[in-house]
């Protein structure tokens, strides 16, 4: 192959003629730059050029495939895409291809390897692979296998394809990724917009009930009503009897003498009102009839001659001749949506959500999930899960301004807090409002990201399993500290075995790792013989002296006191499940 220069340029790369100066006296001239056919002789740095600036997939395998030819005596029968469903053939490389049976490329699952085509001598796929796995092949044949060089040179090839196959992936996902922040950021902008708006609705009631409330707690009346609408709305108020007489007036511009209409036209425009169910415009005035029962006892209006009135004009109005149960009725209900809202996250979070989705609903609800919070199971039996019991458990739990994602699992109440419970702090405030300690509670340990809650869940149930089937069963139990009891009974898995394996043997498979020596199987074997020196020694065929000297190094990495009953017990349990289980995985 070093003998075809010619053949090892790209196409997309122009020859470059190398030209030399003559020179009489050897040395006395430096040479001039090597051109680049020099440089790169085989084109396969600008063609790395031309392949990362590639945006299309499919484009940067047809490159590849065309430049095979330049390493030498080669050819490029194929090229295959990884997709969902499978290896996609790349189209647009007619030369050879349809001698290449594309079911037989599945059997290869994922390895390079040998493949049998009509008069070719040798035919190799070469896998192109990047952090997710595999990405595709090039299927290069040739009329003899390539020597050590060749298969250099299109192992680079292959090693450059698929470095630019996983930039552009990796654009896309970027990409992508902006995009559904984009929209997540825009649900959330539109939450917090309906929330703004809705506060401010609130907001403008609450200042009506307020204000009219106070007029009901000062003895209420007819000029103290008139008075609090004109300061609410800004427009002369007035009260009438039925029969269209003056009662009350409050704000300027009052007609003096008052007009008075015929019975007629006062019983049109009641009739005109009554057909409404709030107020009516009637010839410059807003209306509303006070008819408690059905009873006509009067007429509120508001002097509106230049059309001024909004909705808070009319919800004022509306509201004097209304009852207070029914705009703390509203209230309320807005209270309940909140509420739901809350509730509704904290299952999804439960189940396992998507972590930036769960980000943006707990921002929109006011809530902090960035920071490390912890979940906590509550069970009082004959106490049912209602309101009251909620309630209890949220005020017992809320030891800051932020209040805890609560809801609902059967007859538990299940917590999201940012503050890990202080021993029997809750429990006992709990006790207390319950009237009976006979509750129980369950900590996890702490969650860093909405990712492992649902784990936390599970930790939080176990915790209170674990309570409820001991001696004692009132009180509260972390998961921190159940020890061997993480790893017994029914819904255990095998993350659960290496969380158990990593709290014990950790720092010895770790030191093992780095130093290549084998602590941890000197403990599993000084444990199997019973703690005997003699058969430990024998079983590892090593003298006393050393096991006695490894045991010491155990002692002092993993700062384990070997003669403490339940350290040993958890440190066997542990080295048998790294070696039975675990397989003795590293």
């Amino acid at each position: 192959m070093a003998g075809r220069p010619s053949r090892r340029l790209s196409p997309h790369v122009s020859d470059q003629e190398v030209t030399r100066r003559p020179s009489d006296t050897a040395g006395t001239e430096r040479p001039g730059p090597r051109p680049l056919a020099a440089l790169d002789p085989y084109g396969l740095l600008v063609l790395s050029h031309t392949l990362f600036t590639c945006v299309q997939q499919g484009e940067i395998v047809r490159l590849a495939m065309q430049h095979v030819s330049a390493l030498g005596p080669y050819h490029a029968e194929a090229g295959y895409l990884a997709t969902v469903d499978g290896l996609s053939r790349v189209p647009g490389h007619d030369a050879g291809a349809p001698t290449v049976d594309d079911a037989l490329m599945k059997d290869f699952g994922g390895a390079d390897g040998s493949v049998s085509l009509p008069e070719r001598s040798w035919t190799w796929a070469f896998g192109m692979r990047g952090a997710g796995g595999l990405l595709g092949y090039i299927l290069v044949s040739s009329h003899s296998e390539p020597d050590e060089q060749g298969h250099f040179l299109l192992s680079t090839l292959v090693g450059l394809t698929s470095a630019a196959l996983s930039l552009t992936a990796t654009r896309t996902a970027q990409h992508d990724n902006a995009g559904e922040l984009s929209r997540l950021r825009t649900e959330r902008d539109d939450a917090l917009q309906q929330l703004d708006t809705a506060r401010s609705e609130l907001h403008l009631q609450k200042t009506v009930h307020e204000t009219l409330a106070r007029v009901t707690a000062r003895g209420g009346g007819e000029d103290a009503l008139t008075q609090a609408l004109y300061e609410l709305t800004g427009l002369s108020a007035l009260i009438e009897d039925r029969f269209g007489n003056l009662r009350s007036w409050a704000g300027p511009d009052r007609p003096d003498p008052y007009p008075v209409r015929s019975s007629t036209d006062q019983e049109e425009m009641l009739r005109q009102v009554g057909r409404e169910a709030g107020p009516v415009k009637v010839k410059g005035r807003l209306i509303a009839l006070a008819r408690p029962r059905g009873d006509l006892l009067g007429v509120l209006a508001l002097e509106d001659p230049e059309a001024t009135a909004d909705e808070y004009t009319l919800f004022a109005l509306d509201h004097a001749q209304r009852s207070l149960a029914q705009e703390l009725m509203h209230m309320r209900e807005l209270s309940e949506v909140e509420l739901r809202l809350h509730r509704q996250l904290m299952d999804d979070l439960l189940e396992g959500t998507d972590e930036t989705n769960a980000y943006a609903r707990a921002e929109a609800i006011g809530h902090d999930l960035q920071s490390t919070h912890y979940v906590v199971v509550v069970h009082w039996p004959g106490n049912a899960a209602n309101g009251s019991f909620t309630r209890a458990v949220e005020q017992a739990t809320a030891t800051s301004a932020i209040r805890p994602l609560i809801t609902r699992r059967g007859d538990r109440v299940v917590l999201l807090t940012e503050a890990r419970p202080d021993d029997d702090a809750v429990y006992a405030a709990l006790a207390h409002e319950l009237g009976t300690p006979d509750g129980a509670i369950g900590v996890s340990t702490r969650c860093d990201s909405p990712e492992g809650i649902p784990r936390c869940y599970q930790e939080a149930l176990r915790a209170l399993e674990v309570r409820q089937n001991s001696r004692q069963r009132s009180g509260t139990t972390f998961f921190d500290d159940l020890g061997l009891y993480r790893i017994l009974g029914p819904g255990n898995d095998l993350r659960e075995l290496e969380d158990f394996v990593r709290e014990w043997l950790g720092r010895l498979i770790d030191y093992d790792a780095r130093h290549d020596t084998e602590l941890v199987e000197t403990l599993s074997h000084y444990f199997d013989c019973g703690g005997n020196y003699d058969d430990a020694a024998a079983a590892l065929t090593v003298h006393r002296s050393t096991l006695r000297y490894r045991l010491q190094r155990i002692r002092e990495i993993s700062d384990r006191d070997l003669a403490d009953v339940d350290t040993r017990l958890n440190l066997q349990v542990a080295t048998r499940v790294w070696k039975i289980i675990l397989g003795g995985r590293r």
